[in-house]
């Protein structure tokens, strides 16, 4: 059997974001930072920075965040 090995790298430089443009045909979520605030923010800009609430990117293309919403009148980041 053969077995799929990743490893991670460290130090990638990339842009990230969940905004939607006309090139984009597959369904994206949006940011909840930027539907509470109503700003167009990025998870990652090449050469500038990362999201404070970016916490990476799960395969093939779910990207992990750790903005603090409230679902069901509870913080997500709850236990």
């Amino acid at each position: 059997m053969n077995k799929k090995i990743i490893i991670k790298l460290k130090g990638a430089n990339m842009d990230i974001d969940l905004i939607a443009n006309g090139k984009v045909k597959w369904v994206q979520d949006k940011c909840p930072w930027s539907e509470v605030d109503g700003k167009e923010h990025k998870c990652a800009i090449k050469n500038v920075s990362l999201c404070k609430y970016f916490k990476g990117i799960e395969e093939p293309d779910k990207v992990l965040c750790s903005y603090p919403i409230k679902i069901n009148n509870k913080s997500q980041n709850e236990k």
